[in-house]
């Protein structure tokens, strides 16, 4: 048996799944905590990923190894390979002034400057935004930068064996997936837009080199292979299987809404960002910051652990309690300075029960706006397969079929992002993507939600953010 490992090193944690390189079946598992917040200091990724990897048995009799990692994540490095401050994640919103400043400074049509030349435009979430956001708060810090890359690629290249001492910075390398969430590079001529880079930095520093879908990134110093990697949203479509018509809601921290495309889109109003696939493709993305991190927020509230908080959301309906869950500011729509909402309350549905399903209920629509955007981006959608941590509980598949226009499904739970990486690792050693059997064949009921809970969400939003909201 030839054993692959994948790896999924998100914003929450590090998971690694060891499979059958043949068949993907999943031999042994190990997962370790990250720190919460909005920057992370690297290291602790790298303490992470040594952690699951024991965890899981160690990677000695692995042949091949890809990881999967949050995009945008902003890793600047010195000259000698050492971080020279906290990664920027993507939940980090402070850089909000620079997107909008990056839009001004290309004239009138700034928005559509930015989806023609990179398919997507500046929001804070994106690493073009943090660059700024460095060159303008910590101009000491932004000249010492000689490279620049995602969480992703810092792995990969650790793995390789570089550290500060040892270090080669020609040596990092990255995908057009995650590349291609930066905000300066164009997955359709597969270039990046050094200009742009130019236009923040006081100098040019070096960018991971872009690898095919099945090229490997080099060895680790034992002799593992190392595939390319991916962004995680890249990384789930292939752990999934996703094909076309099936659009993808991962309800994780954040949650995204995605699909597997032939062709480029290019947003200019900027709620879909024209993310490459995994395979050659591409990924059309919506993403909201706030999903299942506002169910735990909401139970945590309730002093409630997670199956008490679903069993509680299960007794009735909101009873007219409309949350708008921007708790963490938003990017679908685009309002990074907004704050959750709670609308409607009486004294009649001021319960513990009321609130619990509000808040499952704001999530789901939440989702089902991203939903809209994508498909007004062009993508014909024919299913939605919902999946992530948050798909788990019942409250949100029950709401979920009442909201949702197009029929759900729920594949049966999994670490897909790991996964992903797994077969994508299987395919850099034989040279061909395998096709290892997906859990998306669950069948989707045919009948179609009702309008009426997403009517009331988005009356609500429209009262509170005018023409900001999704209609």
């Amino acid at each position: 048996m030839t054993l692959i490992a994948g790896v999924d090193s998100s914003t929450q944690s590090c998971k690694v799944v060891i499979c059958d390189a043949e068949t993907g079946q999943v031999v042994r598992t190990g997962r370790a905590a990250h720190p919460a917040g909005t920057e992370a200091d690297p290291e602790a990724w790298w303490d992470a990923l040594q952690e699951a990897i024991a965890a899981a048995g160690g990677i000695d009799d692995v042949e091949a190894i890809s990881i999967g990692g949050q995009q945008h994540g902003c890793v600047v490095l010195d000259a000698d390979g050492a971080v020279i401050r906290p990664a920027l994640l993507w939940n980090d919103t402070r850089s909000a002034p620079d997107a909008e400043r990056l839009i001004r400074e290309r004239g009138d049509d700034g928005e559509q400057w930015w989806a023609e030349t990179v398919g997507l435009v500046p929001v804070a979430s994106f690493t073009v935004t943090k660059l700024a956001w460095i060159a303008r708060n910590e101009p000491d810090n932004a000249a010492r930068i000689a490279a620049v890359c995602l969480p992703h690629d810092w792995l990969t290249w650790r793995l390789a064996g570089n550290d500060v001492g040892h270090a080669d910075l020609s040596a990092l390398t990255t995908d057009r997936s995650d590349a291609s969430g930066t905000g300066y590079y164009d997955a359709d001529s597969g270039e990046y837009r050094y200009e742009i880079i130019d236009s923040i930095l006081p100098h040019r520093p070096i960018l991971p080199r872009v690898l095919g879908p099945l090229e490997a990134a080099g060895t680790t110093p034992s002799g593992i292979t190392l595939g390319p990697g991916a962004g995680d949203n890249a990384a789930a479509a292939l752990g999934i299987g996703a094909r076309a018509g099936d659009l993808v809601v991962s309800v994780g921290t954040s949650g995204t809404v995605f699909a597997v495309s032939d062709t480029p889109t290019r947003d200019a109003s900027g709620l879909v960002a024209g993310f490459a696939d995994a395979t050659g493709g591409y990924l059309p993305l919506a993403c909201t910051l706030n999903a299942s991190l506002v169910l735990d927020a909401s139970a945590q509230l309730l002093g409630l652990d997670h199956v008490a908080f679903d069993d509680l959301a299960l007794e009735g309906d909101a009873d007219g309690l409309v949350l708008v869950p921007y708790l963490a500011g938003e990017r679908t729509p685009n309002l990074p300075e907004s704050t959750g909402t709670l609308l409607g309350i009486t004294l009649a549905n001021l319960t513990p029960s009321a609130l619990a399903r509000a808040a499952v209920e704001g999530v789901v629509c939440s989702l089902a706006d991203a939903c809209t955007a994508v498909e007004r981006a062009g993508v014909r959608g024919s299913r939605a397969l919902f999946v992530g941590g948050g798909a788990r509980y019942r409250a949100l598949q029950q709401v979920a079929r009442e909201t949702f226009s197009l029929p759900v499904a729920f594949p049966e739970p999994a670490e897909y992002v790991a996964r992903g990486m797994a077969r994508q690792a299987a395919g850099v050693l034989s040279g061909e993507m395998p096709n290892w059997s997906a859990d998306n064949d669950a069948e989707a009921p045919a009948e179609q939600g009702t309008a009426e809970l997403l009517t009331s969400y988005r009356q609500a939003t429209a009262l509170l953010w005018g023409d900001a909201a999704i209609d």
